[in-house]
């Protein structure tokens, strides 16, 4: 039997993880599940997985979820301190799917402790690559992708050699602004960016598709994670998200993963690996699919792409420095502070700032240092929302 914990369970990813499992409750010991502000949901699946531990990182939601897990014997905690004490707790198997930045330190705890990490936090390579693999070879555990793009990149890459490797596509659905104007972007609400076209996400993930700065964090991931020239990794527009990404290689060919719009196949891959097992997903019908259609993505158009090619070519902390500013962009505008449009905006003169001012970006590659960054971007993100709004 397995030991798994889930972190961020209560989010799409976390949810689709726990349907997988509990299709097999006989080959898994939960350990233990996180999740944050809805901690009826969270109650609800600890103890219909028989979890030892359900943290949520919301304090004042403790006495809440304690009576919720009343009698059940599952453990409830509560805090960034629980998280990571958490992540320590012995597994074999851990899905890191808490969404932003939060998602690294409980990230590398587990890795500290040998535990095989299925990573859906893609801020936790944009921000700290370097540092995850450390872990992953101090610790002995391993790291896995779960994002559907980099999940098909490293099928793709199963038994060939990285130097053979002369491009690798990944693709965009476009969001939900994907056929608007830019006139009509710079209107658009909080609750129109948050309506996805295929998929079936979370709010700030959605609205991050629609701006295409998922996709950006998505190019510096897949620069630390393969360590693929920055020149090589290219982006798409296709509408069908049946493709998740295309690897090319220097004899012309390309290797493109196909697939129905469902995380599940990347969690299931991750849960199984080095297996493949039945996994409850669509299977195509690709008379009745008919065609795939592809779009430039347009860097003018999608300002985060140009982000973060300049992001993956000054290196150092700047991958932490973009994905605060982001995080920090996405919030004044969910508050209505900024435009849709005006989030590039926020992050790009946040990069400029924090590089006018020197040494942070520059800084030593530390836990501390990512922190630092972290936490002095926001400040400055917040400043430049402020003024521009």
């Amino acid at each position: 039997m397995r030991r798994v914990s889930i972190f961020g369970a209560t989010g799409s990813i976390g949810q689709n993880t726990i349907d997988l499992i509990a299709r097999a409750p006989d080959d898994y010991d939960v350990v233990a599940l996180t999740g944050a502000t809805n901690v009826t949901q969270l109650a609800k699946d600890a103890k219909r997985l028989q979890a030892d531990l359900a943290v949520t990182s919301e304090e004042d939601l403790l006495p809440e979820l304690r009576a919720l897990l009343a009698g059940s014997g599952v453990e409830a905690a509560a805090g960034d301190a629980a998280i990571k004490e958490a992540a320590g707790r012995p597994a074999d198997w851990v899905m890191s799917a808490i969404v932003g930045a939060a998602g690294l330190v409980p990230g590398l705890e587990a890795l500290g402790q040998g535990a095989t990490l299925a990573l859906a936090n893609k801020e936790s390579m944009v921000c700290a690559g370097q540092l995850m693999f450390d872990a992953e070879r101090d610790g002995g555990g391993k790291i896995l992708p779960v994002d559907s793009e980099h999940s098909a990149v490293f099928q793709a890459l199963i038994g060939e050699d990285l130097s053979a490797v002369e491009r690798v596509i990944i693709t965009a659905s476009g969001g939900a602004f994907r056929d608007w104007s830019l006139e009509e972007m710079a209107r658009a609400t909080p609750e129109q960016a948050a309506t996805h076209p295929n998929w079936d996400m979370g709010q700030r993930i959605t609205i991050d598709s629609a701006s295409l700065f998922n996709k950006a964090m998505e190019l510096i991931e897949t620069r630390e994670f393969f360590r693929i020239d920055p020149a090589k990794i290219e982006a798409v527009v296709h509408p069908e998200s049946m493709i998740h990404a295309l690897v090319g290689f220097n004899d012309g060919a390309l290797m493109a993963h196909v697939g129905p719009p469902d995380m599940r196949h990347a969690i299931g891959f991750a849960l199984h690996h080095p297996h493949r097992k039945a996994l409850p997903v669509e299977r195509l019908d690709l008379v009745k699919l008919g065609q795939f259609t592809f779009r430039a993505a347009d860097e003018t158009r999608y300002p985060a792409l140009r982000l973060a090619r300049e992001v993956m070519q000054t290196g150092g902390l700047s991958g932490a420095v973009f994905n605060a500013a982001k995080e920090t962009a996405l919030d004044a505008f969910l508050s209505r502070q900024i435009g849709f449009l005006q989030m590039a905006e926020v992050v790009e003169a946040t990069l400029l700032e924090i590089s006018r001012r020197g040494g942070c970006i520059d800084a030593a590659f530390s836990l501390d240092n990512v922190l630092a960054a972290d936490h002095l971007a926001r400040h400055v993100a917040r400043e430049t929302a402020a003024r521009i709004s």
